[in-house]
């Protein structure tokens, strides 16, 4: 049986590593605190609970540590950080 890598600690570079598309995609499966290195210079933690690359505008929805839900476009990521403690 193999043994699966955990993701957390992991900051890729988006672009040079990994798709962007791709990321987002393990960060939904990722069962600990990300975070969201935006575009405009913020970080953003929280759980990545949704996302859609099929939209129009692609984008992924988020918890931060205070429950709130934010709702970004992938144009608006820059990469995404696992940073939190993975619980698997």
């Amino acid at each position: 049986m193999s043994e699966e890598r955990s993701l957390e600690g992991w900051a890729p570079r988006v672009g040079d590593e990994v798709a962007l598309e791709a990321v987002v995609d393990l960060a939904f499966d990722y069962r600990g605190d990300v975070t969201l290195v935006l575009a405009d210079g913020r970080d953003l933690i929280g759980y990545v609970y949704n996302r859609d690359r099929e939209a129009a505008e692609p984008y992924l929805t988020l918890f931060d540590p205070s429950g709130a839900s934010h709702t970004l476009r992938y144009a608006e990521i820059r990469t995404i950080r696992f940073t939190g403690r993975d619980t698997a």
